[in-house]
């Protein structure tokens, strides 16, 4: 409350954030939700509900972060002139809070390169390194509901920071005080003294060159298309790289096309979900294309639909990193392409499937934490080793993949070209990409995977997943849906127990993994950037029926195994 009557009596810049506050005086439950915390920066930065409070997305909180940054930065740079590049996509308040950042930061002698228009945040990856920046911002919430927005940081390898440097950021943010010790600048006056730069096309024009060098197959032209941006950053990136590769006959949802913060045709933008493709399914029934293709809005994921005999088949993250680690290794063997000793990369929580797909080209999968920037991690090692030509492939079962080392995030521009390509590839031999998945089904078997999770907002909710956690840490279940468990592992004490016996040689998570006697997998994962926990099921039986009766059977004893 004496945090919530300070900023009521301060005279705030932007309007909304008083007529909230005053909204709410009478409410103790939601002045305790706005200012119970600050909002955490961590890897993934900072993520929440735009409006007042500390534990709010709003100009301020935006500020005192920027401004921690810059802390940082000017003690760890040596003395030399720092630069940080900044990017944003449609969320509400973006525009707003990248011109802030690149304020803040001018006023501490920091150059900020900012995009005039709205961009795909891997753009905000590659002009961090195009540009030899020292750090990065891209304003985005990725694919959370419209309420949402966030701010990522990112180092100067275009990865999103490490968890050493969010620390240092963290502890200069937890420093400030969020209104008297955050330096400012007028935007326009951090433009005309040339601290604060636009972005300009031949960064665009570099970062869509670069795209293109990961071009397998070049022409694409017999491709069909129904495209939706999910009223996001991706349209004029992914338009103009399909061009390139001959894809012509595009048809844009028209509900989705323009950038909209507020998502009205799909309350949760996220291309995973069958929701947010509705308008772009009932296109497609008209239309009649070979492939529904979409991008978040940040346009880092991109999910798809497949006409499969007029019907529209949804692929999962899972069918289509797999999909295009077999298509990137055949077409590059077939080419005489394929590098020795090749390298892909996916998480521990994406599909068993690709193991054997990958073992069959001869290439080294590697698995790494959730989150894109392990994987660029990984990008980063082999190009320190002169390797960078062994890197194939990265991708995530949550919609993510990555082709090419120019940049250290997913990017799904690229996963769109990749993916029109692979379409068209198999096309031509008369296939879809249904048909083509179900071949690798029937080499390597049925590989299941479903994910479920949990919301739990606010305060109490916060409480309540930590309790969760530390149940199933001190009490680890003997089984699960009638299956004995043989195996589990604890990210956060780096260990495995049982079939898998010893330390797991990754950075500290707080992830759990139970292994059955059966085959199955099932792990669970509090999100980084949602109030939710995830649980990742993997089944595998001699038929997909087979499989996706464990992998439903699993489901329905998880509320049991959380205690909820």
């Amino acid at each position: 409350m004496t945090e919530y009557e300070r900023w009521l009596q301060q005279e705030l810049d932007d309007k909304d954030l008083t007529e909230e506050l005053l909204s709410v005086k009478d409410q103790p439950e939601e002045i305790n939700d706005r200012f119970y915390r600050d909002l955490e920066f961590g890897t993934g930065g900072l993520r929440g509900v735009i409006g007042a409070g500390t534990n709010r997305m709003n100009v301020y909180t935006v500020r005192k972060a920027t401004q921690g940054l810059a802390n940082y930065l000017l003690k760890h740079g040596d003395g030399k002139p720092q630069s940080v590049a900044i990017a944003h996509d449609s969320r509400n308040k973006g525009v707003l809070f990248s011109q802030q950042s690149a304020a803040v930061l001018a006023a501490n002698g920091i150059k900020a390169y900012l995009y005039p228009q709205l961009m795909p945040t891997p753009s905000l990856s590659y002009a961090v390194r195009h540009l030899q920046c020292n750090a990065g911002i891209c304003v985005t919430a990725s694919h959370n509901p419209a309420k949402y927005n966030g701010y990522k940081a990112y180092g100067s390898d275009g990865c999103q920071v490490t968890a050493d440097m969010a620390d240092g950021i963290m502890n200069e943010i937890n420093s400030l005080d969020i209104f008297s010790d955050v330096k400012k600048m007028d935007f326009e006056e951090g433009v005309k003294s040339g601290m604060i730069e636009y972005i300009g096309e031949e960064t665009v024009s570099a970062f869509l060159d670069d795209v293109y060098q990961e071009s397998l197959i070049g022409d694409a032209s017999n491709l069909k298309l129904v495209y939706t941006p999910l009223n996001g950053s991706g349209k004029m990136c992914v338009t103009r790289i399909l061009d390139r590769i001959g894809v012509k006959d595009i048809t844009i949802v028209p509900e989705q096309s323009e950038p909209d913060g507020n998502f009205p045709t799909c309350p949760y933008p996220n291309p995973e979900i069958r929701e947010a493709l509705q308008k772009g399914l009932e296109l497609c029934e008209k239309v009649k294309p070979d492939l529904l293709l979409a991008t978040d809005p940040d346009c880092d994921r991109v999910g798809i639909a497949v006409n499969q005999n007029d019907a529209y088949v949804l692929m999962t993250g899972n069918e289509v990193g797999v999909l295009l680690m077999d298509f990137i290794a055949r077409v590059k063997k077939e080419q005489g392409r394929l590098p020795a000793r090749p390298v892909a990369v996916t998480t521990i929580v994406s599909t068993d499937m690709v193991d054997p797909v990958a073992k069959d080209y001869g290439v080294e999968l590697r698995r790494c934490l959730t989150g894109f920037k392990y994987i660029g991690d990984i990008i980063a090692e082999l190009e320190e080793k002169g390797e960078e030509d062994r890197y194939l492939l990265g991708f995530e079962e949550s919609y993510g993949y990555l082709s090419g080392g120019y940049v250290r995030d997913k990017d799904a521009v690229d996963g769109s070209m990749l993916i029109c390509e692979m379409a068209s590839y198999y096309k031509k031999k008369g296939m879809t990409l249904v048909d083509a998945m179900n071949a690798l089904y029937e080499k390597y078997g049925y590989y299941v995977n479903d994910v479920c999770s949990y919301g739990f907002e606010g305060e109490d909710g916060m409480k309540t997943m930590n309790g969760i956690m530390d149940t199933l840490r001190k009490n680890p279940p003997a089984e699960i849906a009638g299956a004995k468990v043989t195996g589990r592992s604890d990210y956060l004490e780096s260990v495995s127990y049982g079939d898998k016996e010893g330390k797991i040689d990754l950075p500290k998570s707080n992830v759990l993994e139970y292994r059955m006697e059966t085959g199955c997998k099932l792990i669970v994962r509090p999100s980084g950037t949602e109030p939710k926990i995830k649980i990742y099921l993997s089944g595998k039986g001699a038929t997909r029926a087979e499989s996706e009766a464990v992998v439903a059977k699993m489901k329905e004893a998880v509320p049991a195994l959380l205690g909820i």
